[in-house]
């Protein structure tokens, strides 16, 4: 069917003689447009006769919403059918190139209402829009509307509004959006991660194209060269034969997938790429490692002319090279180092310059942007300031494509974010501290000022601490000395304490704001484990604080607390296992400690935090003493002559940062500090494989009989280097220990 060229063909009418009868709700004032007054309306809802079922569907929708909000019901009527002696509200697209592809227009005149768009996507984008700016309907959560209720529709004139996007696709990796496509169309995002991608390659593909265990054994020369030996980490990028099995994988893909229009032909995730004489002349000679992915790219580009192959400018690619991609490769630039405390201008610079000069390359760019703390979910994160200047950079340096990576399942402070995001990207230039204050007025009513008071005051206090490096893959135990300190955690508690006792008699509301909540509680929970201060301990009121937190949880659908698929329930289960083990008498605690080989970097490199009662969580920066290629040995020194029964020391694994659980953890007592015998000796019960659980921590506990000594020493095996098979293969493993309970 053709679609509607609105001002050519509704023109006919408007200059013909019509006697419109005098009616009692005729506009009194030439600045005011009555759409329904007093429960009554002189309009229509015209599609025109050439519209399809896509304008009927947007019509229908403006004539449902305006029914909400008056109770009063348009007629929906074709061009051939509609009254003359009413006035109109046109509602269809235009293809006559008097608007862009994705532009939105909203005008009045002579009483008449145009609701256009540039295509199907912009005239449900514009229906949107005028039931938001002209009409204030707001929409906060999939199933959370504000809808006005009102006998009367008074819109001021003029009414001119055109608007196009210069942000053509936009992404929030939120499941609100994905599981939800109407309310994705409300907020005009998309309703997938990967529009338009062939749902096999989307990103990461070198291994999916050819695989470790089909190829790797026979053709290591297909893969990267490191330290002159060949690894399955990443692609030989100048191997031929590497080339053409790229170009049949991709050839059989789009055949499998022919609707789709883009590819990723991109690294694994990693940055282990290939050294050998090839790779690295190429290189030098782009002056980035760029180099070779954007000329084995653009092969595969010539060979798919009408396709799109997107490939990453991610970490050691993300400098951009001297090669121009082709226009019909798209670059996904990653913003995956960058501090979040702070704009990318200020705080992450080299990024910003790898924008810039990416730009200078080509338009065909695709920003992929990172919102949330990927190893804590539900850990506060500061960084809502820092939304909209990203977003106008990314703008401002010609981006047509964005793709926010927010948690995808519940985080912190969930529905905020993924509304916040939605709109900052429709328009960049919106008032953020408005966005903020309508959504907490809405979604949380009289607890709103509360829980807006604590986003102000948490950013605000983040902003006196300048060197802060507000990480994607950070814990919360780094900022107890700063926006997480314990006389801020307890003055946020009162937040949501006074915040809980708003609403205390709408349970439903009551829910979204305990929800909102967990972010603190989890900081407390964590605040607790690490002891920060005496009103922050591991004791009986953490575990009514854990219970009620893994509650709240399971009520709203909560499942995971990072993207290692550690879940809510795993979390809740080993916090209750700290509880009791922090409890439990331990004659290590508080006992020196002295190590025979080097940790290095995390818990500030101190022994002590073997004994110091403070426990590790799910993540390496939580407490965790950490030594990386080398072995754990230390000696405890208990001060006198004990009478043991029990050790038990507990290590973290955490796969993909290449931290694994030890081969095994052997015990020794000594009376004298020199002469040690043999107490026992704990196999790792998970050895490492590619199904091990990634995210996971494990007590290696030893019953022996009892046997009096003052001298403990316990070594632990590391692995000293990921396997071939792990994406870091080569590269030194680490081994993470947390307390030690000797009883």
């Amino acid at each position: 069917m053709k679609k509607l060229k609105v001002f050519k063909r509704i023109s006919n009418f408007l200059w013909m003689p019509i006697t419109l009868f005098v009616l009692f709700f005729s506009c009194k004032e030439k600045n005011i447009l009555e759409l329904v007054y007093d429960g009554r309306s002189n309009y229509d809802i015209v599609v025109l006769d050439s519209a399809t079922k896509h304008h009927y569907q947007s019509a229908q929708i403006l004539q449902n919403y305006i029914k909400k909000i008056t109770g009063v019901h348009l007629e929906l009527v074709d061009e051939s059918s509609q009254n003359i002696n009413k006035h109109k509200i046109y509602v269809g697209t235009i293809v006559d190139n008097s608007l862009e592809k994705d532009q939105i227009l909203i005008k009045e005149d002579n009483k008449n209402l145009f609701i256009n768009g540039g295509s199907d996507r912009a005239l449900r984008f514009a229906v949107y829009e005028f039931l938001e700016r002209y009409l204030d309907c707001k929409w906060l959560a999939p199933k959370v509307d504000h809808i006005p209720n009102s006998t009367s529709i008074t819109l001021q004139l003029p009414i001119a509004y055109s608007y196009s996007p210069e942000i053509k696709t936009r992404t929030v990796h939120s499941k609100l959006f994905y599981t939800d496509t109407i309310f994705s169309e409300k907020h005009k995002v998309t309703t997938q991660a990967f529009p338009y991608y062939v749902p096999k390659a989307r990103v990461h593909t070198f291994h999916r194209f050819l695989p470790e265990e089909q190829f790797y054994k026979s053709h290591p020369e297909y893969f990267a060269l490191r330290n002159g030996k060949r690894l399955p980490t990443q692609l030989c990028l100048t191997n031929k034969t590497v080339l053409e099995i790229v170009k049949d994988s991709v050839h059989s893909l789009f055949k499998q997938y022919p609707e789709a229009l883009v590819i990723s032909v991109s690294s694994n995730d990693n940055t282990q790429y290939c050294t050998c004489d090839n790779c690295s002349k190429i290189d030098n000679e782009e002056d980035s490692q760029s180099g070779t992915m954007i000329r084995f790219v653009n092969e595969i580009a010539k060979a798919f002319p009408n396709k799109t192959i997107s490939t990453l400018a991610y970490q050691y690619t993300r400098k951009p090279c001297k090669t121009k991609p082709l226009d019909n490769v798209l670059i996904t630039l990653c913003s995956i180092e960058c501090d979040r405390s702070a704009p990318i201008t200020k705080k992450c610079t080299d990024f910003a310059d790898d924008i810039r000069g990416w730009s200078k390359l080509t338009n065909n760019i695709r920003i992929w942007d990172y919102t949330t703390q990927f190893t804590n979910f539900l850990a506060p994160f500061p960084n809502l300031n820092t939304l909209q200047p990203n977003i106008q950079f990314f703008r401002d340096n010609h981006t047509k494509w964005v793709f926010e990576q927010h948690s995808h399942n519940p985080s912190e402070l969930f529905e905020l974010r993924s509304y916040l995001m939605a709109k900052l990207l429709w328009n960049p230039d919106l008032n953020v501290n408005e966005l903020i204050t309508e959504f907490t007025n809405g979604y949380y009513q009289e607890a709103g000022p509360f829980i807006k008071k604590y986003i102000d005051t948490i950013h605000i206090e983040l902003q006196k601490h300048t060197d802060f490096f507000l990480f994607l893959y950070g814990d919360p135990s780094q900022a107890f000395n700063s926006y997480l300190s314990p006389a801020l955690l307890k003055e946020y508690k009162t937040l949501f304490d006074k915040a809980e006792n708003a609403v205390t008699n709408k349970p439903e509301i009551l829910k979204r704001v305990k929800q909102a909540r967990l972010g603190i509680d989890y900081a407390i929970l964590e605040a607790c484990r690490k002891h920060v201060s005496k009103d922050f301990v591991l004791n009986e009121n953490s575990k009514t604080l854990i219970e009620n937190f893994m509650y709240t949880c399971k009520e709203a659908n909560i499942s995971l607390m990072n993207e290692m698929g550690y879940t809510t329930k795993e979390y809740g289960e080993a916090y209750l296992r700290s509880v009791e083990v922090a409890m439990q008498p331990n004659l290590a605690s508080g006992k020196s400690v002295t190590l025979l080989t080097k940790p290095k970097k995390y818990a500030n490199e101190d022994p002590l935090s073997l004994t110091d009662g403070a426990l590790g969580g799910a993540n390496f920066y939580s407490n965790w003493l950490g030594f990386e290629g080398n072995d754990l040995e230390a000696i405890i020194d208990l001060k006198t002559s004990q009478q043991v029964s029990s050790i038990s020391t507990a290590f973290l694994q955490v796969t993909n940062h290449i931290v694994f659980f030890p081969k095994q953890v052997s015990y020794y007592g000594s009376t004298n500090g020199k002469n040690f015998k043999e107490l026992g000796v704990v196999v790792n019960e998970y050895p490492l494989n590619k199904s091990s659980k990634t995210n996971d921590i494990q007590y290696f506990n030893l019953t022996i009989k009892p046997t009096s000594f003052r001298y403990l020493k316990l070594k632990a095996i590391n692995l000293k280097e990921a396997p071939y098979w792990h994406h870091a293969a080569g590269l030194p493993s680490w081994v993470f220990a947390d307390e030690v309970i000797i009883n």
